[in-house]
């Protein structure tokens, strides 16, 4: 196939007629306090037809959550300490003092949480492991305790008929491993290698979806270039050895699945976000930081190579050493990383702009959460172009999109997230029409939970929680959720 970096983005994208002249943007900061957007958003060029719009049988919908972010618990039954304990612990980093404990105590209201699930009439759930239960330490023997409560939890599921999305990494690695290096040491590759074999051979007999890593991005630029999130380091060159160590412990995952025999099927959970050049002088720009943000994880695995414009001086690039970040890639490496998949988990929430400097600019209306520019079509340019340049890519799956409540103490009438999915899932029905492989949807989040650097601040659950009583309420966006699902269609309005 061509090579897409040879390719203008303004040649697979209408360019976005902005109001406001293109210097009057706001460039928008890495971290998740971004400043208020400044540009209007394109008026919408498609509209949703007047009948339902329905899926293809046999769809899985569902909702995620995280192990961090909803378990609590964060010292019971001999779990380690990881990354995100350290980094909550820290004085400052969390915007309003909250930790991981107790979340949603999800750990010890693992039952009732499933019969939400039930109740709510979803048929999937995705939920990650956290690796400091099954290896305290990140290494060695795993602790049968952690093992038993996954056991339970995935049992549990079953026999409510719901089927089981497993992710293995969704961002709590085990605080030792982070003392030897964390991601930016090869080392921690082969570590999550033999971690996932511990959860292979657990659960081989169970019908699941397993996911190997949750956004290899976030983790490589938030935590190791922006140190917004754990681990909380600011380096470019750890960022960059981050993203090819990640999909490196991807590839051997991948491969320790195949060699366990376990049921299921396996792939990995990307953040990917379309890119809009502000102008013709800006596209140049643009091809580069969609290189940074989409292609620097797709290429290598589905295509097996690294693409040669996402590192360097250059404007929109990551301004790594290149020539340090190729001496990374051993001999076998790109052959493990882009093993085939079953599945290609694509995770949606929002749009970039970009000026000819390079810089991320808003170009659409942000939520509470300023780092998320709104724009449900970009969903469908998403998924097209992954049709479009990856024509061999295994069946896809979105696995998170959601919006937080437009204030930080919630509500239950969350209209905002009502619209913010039927939007989003018109334009999934409409891609699918279009010939895109989609074989599934998974909201974000089921319940109010830890949301990383902003705490309890931030609530972007299907389910309102109240985090002094831990008692659970679906918002009018679970229960018209729960009609979409039953319906296996979304209305136009």
């Amino acid at each position: 196939m061509p090579d897409r970096s040879a390719r203008p983005v303004l040649d697979r994208r209408l360019l976005l007629q902005l109001g406001a002249a293109a210097g009057a943007l706001a460039a928008c900061t890495p971290s998740p306090r971004a400043p208020e957007p400044t540009a209007t958003a394109a008026p919408t060029t498609w509209e949703p037809p007047a009948e339902p719009m329905t899926f293809p049988a046999g769809f899985v919908w569902g909702a995620a959550t995280s192990a961090f972010q909803v378990e609590g618990s964060t010292t019971a039954d001999g779990r380690g300490q990881s990354i995100w304990d350290t980094f909550a612990a820290e004085r400052g980093r969390i915007a309003d003092g909250s930790t991981g404990d107790p979340a949603a105590d999800h750990y010890r209201r693992w039952e009732s949480d499933l019969d939400l699930i039930a109740d709510l009439g979803l048929p999937a759930y995705r939920f990650s492991v956290a690796w400091p239960r099954i290896q305290p330490t990140g290494s060695g023997a795993a602790d049968q305790r952690g093992v038993d409560f996954y056991r339970r939890l995935v049992d549990g599921l079953l026999t409510r008929g719901i089927h089981p999305a497993i992710t293995l990494y969704h961002w709590d690695l085990p605080q030792p491993l982070q003392d030897d290096g964390g991601w930016a040491v090869r080392a921690t590759a082969d570590r999550f290698a033999d971690y996932a074999a511990i959860m292979f051979d657990a659960l081989r007999d169970v019908d699941a979806t397993w996911l190997t890593l949750n956004e290899p991005k976030t983790t490589a630029y938030v935590g190791y270039r922006w140190g917004a999130h754990a681990p909380g380091i600011s380096d470019v060159d750890q960022a960059a050895a981050a993203v090819h160590h990640q999909l490196l412990a991807h590839g051997r995952a991948v491969s320790a699945f195949r060699a366990s025999g376990a049921a299921g099927g396996i792939g990995i959970a990307l953040n990917l976000l379309p890119v809009y050049p502000v102008d013709l002088e800006a596209d140049p720009a643009a091809v580069r930081v969609d290189a940074v943000e989409n292609r620097l994880f797709l290429d290598p695995v589905l295509l097996g190579r690294y693409p040669t414009d996402a590192i360097g001086a250059l404007a929109g690039q990551l301004p790594a050493d290149p020539g340090a970040f190729e001496d990374l890639v051993q001999d076998g490496d790109l052959e493990l990383i882009s093993a085939p998949l079953d599945l290609l988990a694509v995770q949606y929430y929002g749009v970039t702009g970009v000026d000819d400097a390079g810089n991320q600019v808003e170009v659409y209306p942000t939520s509470l959460a300023t780092w998320q520019q709104v724009h449900p079509e970009g969903l469908y340019d998403l998924l097209m172009d992954l049709l479009i340049d990856y024509p061999d890519a295994p069946p896809l799956v979105i696995t998170e999109n959601g919006i937080p409540d437009p204030t930080a103490d919630g509500t239950v009438d969350d209209t905002e997230r009502l619209e913010f999915l039927r939007a989003h899932l018109q334009q999934a029905a409409r891609a699918i029409g279009d010939g895109v492989r989609l074989t599934g949807y998974y909201a974000w989040s089921l319940l109010d939970n830890f949301e990383w650097a902003e705490g309890l601040s931030q609530r972007w659950g299907l389910v309102h929680v109240d985090f002094e009583t831990q008692e659970r309420t679906p918002k009018d966006s679970a229960r018209w959720y729960s009609t979409v699902v039953a319906a296996n269609a979304v209305p136009r309005s």
